[in-house]
């Protein structure tokens, strides 16, 4: 019996240690790449030097380790009105590995990387910034990891224990990395780390990033967005030298943005759904006494109003929500013809199709007016009413529902017509290539020879 369980435990850690000999096998057998480092800088004259230096001394270390060819090292000056470009040009006029690109106007952090990107060659491309903060030796680690684990993306996390980062950049790293989580499912301890390495051929499905300091944790997000592989390594942070570009507020704000735009652009509604939960929690709340003290009284007070008016808000803000997700899903289905969905989108979206969406909006209706046509008779009769307030409240928002249910299934119908449309262009376009294949093309007419016909002539 314990030989049994002894074997059986030790099949998957047998397995996995096979697989990691294959991937370190097929990685060995693999060409080197080459590795090119870009260093944004803007106004670091007091540490640009020793960053590449230590960019330079950590060369060989990176090779071996990180199994790479060589690195290239790109220093991109944004603007810089110090003597940052100067002295990183005094490198590359001595190693023909430290190359300069100079920006006469400041353009901004991520364009700074991303003209590095574009003006290097190496198979994998890395940034790192110039303040001082990060160890250039990480990116042997960075760059064994990317390869070794097939990785699209590899970043090291500053987060760990010995980080020396202020502790509000730490604070808003965690709440982002939260949020990401939260909407993606994919957890990423830090999402706005300066110091990664990136398979070149990724960078088509990361782009368009922005221009400015948000342009790494908009990376993060389209990388997990996009269901691209990301690994982490821990790595030291140090204190920074000179003074912070980053503006904890208005940057704050821009990381924020950059999250949820990458959020509505692969997975829109995943943020719709968890708004309708807020909605439909708050609402649950905010209805809990009125409702038990009906259950009780079997009356309601006159000041029950209120909660009742927001309770209603709430509740048809859900269902609002909920329609704007799934239709979403739909529009994107558009771009994406073979994504996949989570089982709660597709539960929405088969819960509000077009068929139940008419279905559910005449139920609506008919609960609107059931709750409201004694009033409506008493008024036919006596010009006035007197039902409970409760009663139109609650039919004014089943009449928003209805609504919603009748916009959604327009809408709906909308991207349906949409969709077949383009399926339909599709096919055209992919049978005009295969008659244009099948079609057989004659053979161009050979030249005629004239020099012998000439030497006939000319002996006849």
């Amino acid at each position: 019996m314990f030989g049994t369980d002894s074997q059986v435990s030790a099949g998957p850690r047998a397995q996995s240690r096979d697989v990691s000999w294959q991937n370190a096998t097929r990685v060995a057998r693999l060409p080197l790449p080459i590795l090119s480092i870009v260093i944004p800088a803007l106004n670091e004259e007091e540490s640009i030097g020793s960053t590449i230096q230590r960019c330079l001394d950590a060369r060989e270390h990176i090779r071996r380790v990180g199994r790479v060819d060589d690195i290239q090292i790109v220093v991109v000056s944004d603007g810089s009105t110090d003597r940052t470009a100067e002295i990183a040009s005094s490198f590359a006029d001595r190693d023909s590995a430290v190359h300069v690109i100079v920006f006469e106007q400041n353009r901004g952090y991520g364009a700074a990387i991303k003209e590095g990107f574009a003006r290097s060659s190496g198979e994998l491309v890395a940034f790192l910034d110039a303040d001082g903060t990060c160890d250039p030796t990480v990116f042997a680690d960075l760059c064994s990891t990317v390869q070794q684990e097939d990785a699209a993306l590899a970043l090291g996390s500053r987060m760990g224990p010995g980080t020396q980062m202020p502790r509000v950049r730490r604070l808003g790293n965690n709440l982002y990395a939260l949020l990401l989580g939260s909407l993606s499912g994919q957890a990423v301890s830090d999402t706005a780390s300066g110091m990664r390495v990136i398979r070149r051929d990724a960078l088509r499905r990361l782009y368009p990033l922005p221009d400015g300091l948000h342009f790494t944790p908009a990376m993060s997000a389209r990388a997990v967005m996009s269901h691209l592989r990301i690994v982490e390594v821990p790595m030291s942070y140090a204190e920074r030298v000179g003074e912070s570009k980053l503006r904890v507020l208005r940057d704050g704000v821009r990381f924020l943005l950059a999250i949820s735009d990458a959020s509505l652009l692969y997975q829109p509604g995943r943020i719709f759904r968890l708004g309708a939960l807020f909605c439909v929690v708050a609402a649950m709340f905010w209805g809990l006494y009125p409702v038990e003290f009906y259950w009780r009284s079997q009356s309601l007070e006159e000041w029950m109003i209120y909660r009742l008016l927001l309770c209603g808000l709430l509740f048809s803000s859900a269902f609002t929500l909920m329609s704007a997700g799934a239709l979403s899903e739909q529009i994107l289905s558009l771009v994406h013809h073979h994504r996949h969905t989570s089982f709660l989108a597709h539960l929405y979206d088969r819960l509000l199709d077009r068929r139940r969406a008419w279905l559910l909006a005449v139920v609506a209706a008919l609960t609107a007016i059931v709750l409201v046509w004694p009033g409506l008779l008493q008024y036919a009769q006596t010009s006035r009413v007197t039902i409970h307030w409760s009663r139109p409240i609650a039919a004014v928002f089943f009449l928003q529902v209805t609504l919603t249910l009748i916009i959604h299934s327009v809408t709906r119908k909308v991207v349906n017509l949409w969709k077949t449309q383009l399926t339909h262009g599709a096919d055209r376009d992919r049978e005009g290539l295969e008659t244009a294949s099948s079609i057989p093309v004659a053979p161009l007419p050979l030249e005629r020879d004239t020099m012998p016909a000439s030497r006939n002539s000319a002996s006849g």
